[in-house]
């Protein structure tokens, strides 16, 4: 029931979120204008994740691509603060390097990052 148009908005949807029972709330926020900003609220604190909004179309499977790349560093054991901060890496290189297919929204390219490891240009 919130309309989230600012960080002031996550953060406070985060509040409301947190209230339900979760540890940790992550709202992500690459549909808001200017600088793409996620916020983190661990029940206390606030922590933002800023970085320069890539302009594409090709957005399909960012929540799910994020949200994947948390739990990958939280399995590799990662704190939760630091596997949200390579997430957001991740997802900001695959959405640099996404995927053009089709006639709508196209996906992220989550091999992107490991192309770049290899040496490989994507």
């Amino acid at each position: 029931g919130l309309r989230i148009e600012s960080v002031e908005d996550m953060k406070e949807a985060a509040v409301a979120i947190a209230e339900l029972g979760p540890r940790y709330v992550v709202v992500k926020g690459g549909h808001l204008a200017g600088e793409s900003v996620d916020v983190l609220y661990d029940g206390r604190d606030f922590t933002l994740f800023p970085s320069p909004r890539v302009e594409t179309r090709n957005t399909h499977g960012t929540g799910c691509t994020f949200a994947s790349a948390i739990a990958a560093g939280l399995a590799k054991g990662l704190e939760v603060v630091e596997a949200v901060r390579e997430a957001k890496a991740f997802i900001t290189t695959a959405l640099r390097h996404s995927l053009a297919l089709g006639r709508g929204h196209g996906p992220t390219n989550p091999f992107a990052a490991l192309y770049q490891k290899a040496g490989v240009t994507v």
